[in-house]
């Protein structure tokens, strides 16, 4: 049994469910526009979470969770990118996470791993990859607000993290 394992995964789903909510819901221009000068456009925050996760993520226990092949930078770069290489990257990133999930017991909570050399629980890992997940799936359901106006519709998530 991993109930731990499975309350932190169902949290996850509910967030990969909103983000895909916001990719629904506006097309291929409003994703790359910048509500303001000071933000990043949904595109640059679906490359940033999806960077994230795929390197955190990797070969989750053995590594080191910032990869020396990711280029962090380069995810905030502007970009044109379709609805559909959105709805790709953004499936890319969850897929990498979600696999290694998988492969996690409760009793691998207690191990070790680092981030960025900084040595962490994995449960610690875990929550804090969570946080930083949701607050970027916080920005696009905010920024896919600002641009669809009146017509935007928030998802409605119940508790389990699926819409059926």
């Amino acid at each position: 049994m991993r109930p731990v394992l499975s309350a932190i995964e169902t949290e996850y789903r509910r967030y990969e469910l909103l983000g895909q909510g916001v990719l629904e819901q506006l097309g291929g221009e409003a994703l790359c526009a910048r509500p303001s000068a000071e933000s990043n456009s949904i595109a640059t925050l679906v490359w940033h979470v999806a960077g994230n996760l795929v390197s955190r993520f990797t070969d989750f226990l053995g590594s080191d969770g910032e990869k020396p092949w990711r280029e962090r930078e380069e995810e905030f770069a502007p970009r044109n990118v379709t609805g559909d290489e959105l709805r790709e990257k953004w499936a890319e990133g969850w897929s990498v996470l979600f696999d290694a999930l998988g492969e996690l017991s409760d009793d691998d909570l207690e191990r070790t791993i680092t981030i960025r050399g900084v040595e962490l629980s994995v449960i610690e890992a875990l929550l804090r990859s969570l946080a930083h997940t949701a607050s970027h799936v916080g920005q696009m359901m905010y920024a896919g607000k600002l641009l669809a106006g009146a017509e935007w519709r928030y998802l409605s998530i119940p508790p389990g993290g699926t819409t059926a």
